[in-house]
């Protein structure tokens, strides 16, 4: 297993919310307005994906000669 090719990758975290699609720029932001009394987001708004990108690279592919 130490054969292994690792692959540069960037990986993003996105924190959102499902009913307005705001983009936070953290969980601590959507528990604030959570925690607002004068917005209506609920935990239950709560969405997070992840985001990777992966550089191209070859993977070193031969044909048969």
């Amino acid at each position: 297993m130490s054969d292994l090719i690792k692959i540069p990758a960037e990986a993003k975290e996105i924190i959102k919310n499902k009913r307005t699609g705001k983009i936070y720029a953290s969980k601590a932001d959507f528990d604030n307005d959570v925690a607002d009394p004068n917005t209506d987001t609920t935990v239950d708004d709560f969405r997070q994906d992840l985001e990777i990108k992966v550089t191209r690279v070859s993977m070193g592919v031969k044909t048969k000669e």
